[in-house]
């Protein structure tokens, strides 16, 4: 698994949220915090933010530096536990630090697998 450095994060920072005017201080100071969650690991558990942490990466996901996820696991007493996970778009991170694009994913594009048929079908009067 690759791991993001601070360099490499605190330059994808700069081009995403440092367009907000935050000066290379905040951004400095930024690149850290993220990397005393995330360390060598693209992955952080829920559990471990308050809300002040969310917010911050809910803002870091609107600008596309992270997104979530989660898995379902039987407990003992039978129900069902949710665990939310944070994850780092490392790929997104190196692209942006290299000040080079992403390859863009194909997650999202529901209607490109819609059949032809669908999109000229005639809608019956009746």
């Amino acid at each position: 698994m690759p791991v993001v450095t601070q360099s490499e994060l605190r330059e994808a920072l700069k081009a995403t949220v440092g367009r907000r005017g935050m000066t290379e201080e905040q951004l400095d100071t930024l690149a850290e915090y993220l990397l005393s969650f995330f360390g060598y690991e693209s992955e952080v558990i829920d559990n471990r933010l308050d809300v002040d942490d969310r917010d911050v990466f809910y803002m870091l996901e609107e600008e596309g530096l992270m997104t979530t996820r989660q898995e379902e696991v039987f407990i003992r007493k039978g129900k069902l536990w949710r665990i939310h996970y944070w994850v780092l778009r490392v790929d997104r991170v190196k692209g942006l630090a290299r000040n080079t694009p992403p390859e863009p994913t194909r997650e999202g594009f529901v209607y490109e697998d819609v059949p032809e048929e669908v999109w000229s079908r005639q809608i019956e009067a009746k």
